[in-house]
């Protein structure tokens, strides 16, 4: 299985939303505050080119934002 990891912060709705897509179709990922992780932050700006949350490193993918087309096509879903 591919290795999935959420950037979030506390108060993204959107963050919320994916990562409870992700609940709901029993992928395991980790979620990284980047409110409270700042070389987490500064690693997934440099990583996506964007400052906006959530950003989702499926594998070698980067997908900004909830886009559960793109989640789904990632995952095989």
């Amino acid at each position: 299985m591919v290795t999935v990891k959420v950037y979030s912060t506390t108060t993204c709705p959107w963050c919320t939303k994916a990562k409870e897509f992700l609940k709901d179709n029993n992928i395991k990922f980790k979620d990284i505050n980047i409110s409270e992780d700042t070389k987490a932050r500064d690693y997934i700006i440099e990583r996506s080119g964007q400052i906006g949350v959530p950003v989702i490193e499926i594998g070698k993918e980067v997908i900004v934002g909830f886009d559960e087309s793109k989640i789904k096509k990632a995952l095989k879903l």
